[in-house]
């Protein structure tokens, strides 16, 4: 149950897959394991949520091969190491499953959703905001609506008094446990948005970015939210810009104002977080956590970008932590509380600068999105190693998936990112990974630019 469970490696000499009895003997101690695995004698007290935004099935056949290849073999044998829980599933969720039915009573059977897609009320294909409310508040919603019900409309901060609904983690707050947020994005993003804030626009991040009229009529952003709706014990990501005041400098990029504060009500949501947490630390890059001794601080804000955190394959290794150390720090931390705890972790990123799974496919870029998804394997194995199968349930998903393909005959070995061995039917080369969105379908002058090899 968990991350400890293993699944024996069938590593062998490449001579060994060409016999009968390699894939017979592999076949046979599957088969026991699953025999002999016991249902849990007891409810989990810690629950960890780790959700890859955009991670559907063919990013994980991806992201399982470049992870093979990082470590220099073939790929297509390697496994990831949410790939070694003992329970998995497709989840086709006609309702909010994940929020409402299972993890809210603390699930009693563990379950590992490879797919989560979920219309949402008044779309056939949802977004961040839709989704996160419905795994995490188990209601469906309207798109690009935080916390509320079918009820909100998009955009119109009127509707949003008396159709608020409460997230697992805030009834786990509730409940007396200790509880945590991990991103790779803005920590008032969609997704991490969704587990304490009720809002009619996904956008609202600060009261910058709302119209005069949301404002008039009471409504709050999302970073106050942040602060003032419930008490989050962790708080791991990007979003320092919308905490502070109008051209407040950025501790890492002084020089650089397009980076400065944006509020306009002229407060410091940092130094409110700090001075009503007894206990509370803050910090803003790599250095600053790994400084913070895990039995000394009951509250950590560590916001390490203004906006969205880089990409893995462009973080500052020396700046900014990765979010396998920044779920470690989390863990640590709330593992403390004898009641335990709820932890999300979010892989996903916004196409600029830096992004992340979801954000890497939506601009076309395959090898950045299957890097976060490989350190979000990496951020589930190291949860794995620091808690107990015995009291903590672990569960990997994601809320949608995206139109990325990979395929084309390649033999076995070829770099993920590397072409088909044939020509298409306009003679040129392609790629074995195709987008139906991104810069990879454009057709100018009647045609496509000729593919080659990635740098």
């Amino acid at each position: 149950w968990g991350c400890t469970w293993r699944l024996p490696a069938l590593l062998s000499p490449p001579d060994a897959e060409k016999t009968p009895a390699y894939w017979n003997k592999g076949a046979r101690r599957r088969l026991e394991l699953a025999l002999a695995l016991q249902p849990a004698a007891q409810r989990a007290k810690n629950i960890i949520l780790f959700m890859g935004d955009g991670m559907g099935l063919s990013t994980m056949s991806a992201a399982r091969i470049y992870k093979g290849q990082l470590a220099g073999g073939s790929g297509e044998e390697s496994v990831l190491a949410m790939e070694t829980f003992p329970h998995m599933a497709l989840a086709k969720v006609s309702g909010a499953v994940l929020g409402g039915t299972l993890l809210l009573p603390l699930l009693e059977t563990p379950l590992h959703p490879s797919c989560f897609q979920t219309y949402t009320i008044d779309r056939q294909v949802p977004d961040s905001a839709g989704t996160g409310t419905a795994y995490l508040c188990g209601v469906k919603a309207n798109a690009k609506t935080l916390g509320l019900s079918g009820a909100a409309v998009y955009g119109k901060c009127h509707t949003t008094f008396g159709n608020e609904v409460d997230s697992v983690l805030h009834r786990a707050r509730l409940a007396g446990k200790s509880v945590g947020i991990v991103t790779t994005t803005r920590v008032q993003h969609a997704s991490p948005g969704a587990a304490y804030a009720h809002s009619a626009s996904r956008g609202w991040y600060a009261d910058a970015n709302m119209p005069r009229e949301a404002l008039r009529d009471g409504c709050k952003d999302i970073a106050y939210q942040l602060v003032h709706n419930t008490d989050i014990n962790v708080i791991l990501g990007g979003g320092r810009m919308y905490m502070t005041p109008r051209q407040t400098p950025d501790p890492e990029y002084p020089e650089d104002p397009d980076q400065n504060g944006t509020r306009k009500d002229g407060r410091d949501l940092i130094a409110e977080w700090l001075s009503a947490k007894q206990g509370a630390h803050y910090v803003w890059d790599k250095k600053g956590l790994d400084a913070v001794k895990d039995d000394s601080v009951s509250h950590l804000m560590g916001l390490f970008e203004p906006k969205d955190m880089k990409y893995e394959l462009n973080r500052n290794t020396s700046t900014d932590p990765s979010i396998v150390e920044m779920t470690e720090k989390a863990i640590r931390i709330l593992r403390r509380n004898p009641n335990g705890f709820f932890l999300f972790v979010e892989d996903d990123h916004i196409p600029r600068a830096g992004g992340r799974i979801d954000h890497g496919h939506h601009s076309g870029r395959a090898k950045q999105a299957l890097m976060e998804a490989v350190m979000l394997d990496r951020a589930v194995a190291r949860a794995g190693e620091l808690t107990s199968p015995a009291d903590t349930l672990t569960v990997v998903t994601a809320d949608h998936s995206h139109v990325f393909t990979f395929g084309g005959s390649t033999p076995r070995g070829n770099s993920i990112f590397g072409l088909a061995p044939k020509k298409a039917k306009d003679r040129q080369a392609y790629t074995s990974i195709l987008y139906g969105n991104g810069p990879g379908y454009s057709i100018r002058d009647g045609a496509r630019p000729a593919a080659s090899l990635p740098a």
